[in-house]
């Protein structure tokens, strides 16, 4: 898959098949676009073409809202890539882009400078200026454009509609298992092992302190997790404690991996984390052997699970 991380350089190709989106996490929701997409493609002997935009829009538009990404722009580029397509163009998000009409959006770009064959897009998208834009203007215009355009149905899994915004709510309280199925995959973060105080070696439980790639990118609620982690491409069974550290009456919100049978010095190196059940909630302790004692027993619990998952 080709990146490109501006209008300029992209040059129409043939038979494009077109989506844009934020498309953050990758959902299934996402996934069943992104399949259409191949699918027309393959057929027509076409490229597919996918336009993001990052910033994302509300990070632009209403930045003292705190919004949480499920994604880094990194992140995002590689799920994209793993359904198979062909372009990604990133379109710099600015107040000044968030001016353009939905006429100027599909005909400077989406026609002039990508060249659309075929558009498709989400349940109830909608582009340009004040989201004027719409699957209705589309269908009733594509003749002046030049190119056809399909809406894929809502996508629910289990009845419920999956959009970005539920699968935050999800894992801001901890019901991994709805995150999960939404995104068709378990929720992960990436980050740099940096130096803590070493309190775990003193209690038996050694901890890589992550530090995240983004100031955007979502944490998962407080408390302790069974994971994966993985390191230089091989995966290892672990257990994540995000939190402030309440026994030892921690200042700030710390994220920290115990990796089972695993003994490398790692500082400075990336690990990538995925999560697969929520063991328990941030709790306070008389003092460090009763820490210790319920680390053995989050630990036990964590084996059990990731064996089982």
């Amino acid at each position: 898959m080709r990146i490109y991380h501006d209008l300029d350089d992209f040059n129409p190709v043939p038979g494009a098949v077109v989506t844009s989106g934020t498309f953050d996490g990758v959902h299934v929701g996402h996934q069943k676009i992104l399949s259409r997409l191949h699918e027309i493609a393959e057929r027509n002997k076409g490229e597919t073409v996918v336009i993001t935009f990052w910033p994302h829009p509300r990070l632009v538009l209403y930045p003292d809202a705190d919004l949480k990404l499920l994604n880094t722009f990194e992140e995002k580029a590689e799920l994209i890539k793993e359904q198979g397509v062909h372009h990604l163009l990133r379109i710099p998000f600015t107040k000044e882009f968030s001016q353009l009409s939905s006429e100027e959006f599909i005909t400077k770009i989406l026609v002039d400078k990508i060249g659309t064959k075929k558009l498709v897009i989400g349940y109830d998208h909608h582009f340009g200026k004040n989201r004027e834009g719409s699957f209705e203007q589309l269908k009733l215009n594509s003749p002046k454009y030049g190119f056809d355009v399909e809406e894929i149905s809502r996508q629910d899994v289990d009845h419920v509609a999956v959009s970005s915004t539920k699968i935050r709510k999800a894992l801001e309280t901890a019901d991994l298992e709805t995150a999960t199925h939404l995104l068709g995959r378990p929720y992960s973060i990436s980050g740099r092992v940096i130096k803590g105080d070493k309190l775990g070696r003193l209690i038996g439980y050694p901890t890589a302190n992550i530090e995240i790639d983004s100031t955007h990118k979502l944490v998962p609620a407080d408390g302790i997790y069974a994971v994966t982690v993985l390191h230089e491409h091989a995966a290892y069974k672990g257990m994540l404690y995000i939190g402030y550290r309440p026994t030892v009456d921690g200042s700030k919100r710390n994220i920290e991996v115990n990796i089972f049978n695993f003994a490398k010095e790692i500082y400075g190196e990336s690990l990538s984390i995925k999560f697969h059940q929520f063991i328990r909630g941030d709790l306070r302790f008389n003092d460090l052997e009763e820490l210790k004692a319920q680390m053995k027993k989050d630990e036990e619990r964590s084996i059990q699970l990731l064996n089982n998952h």
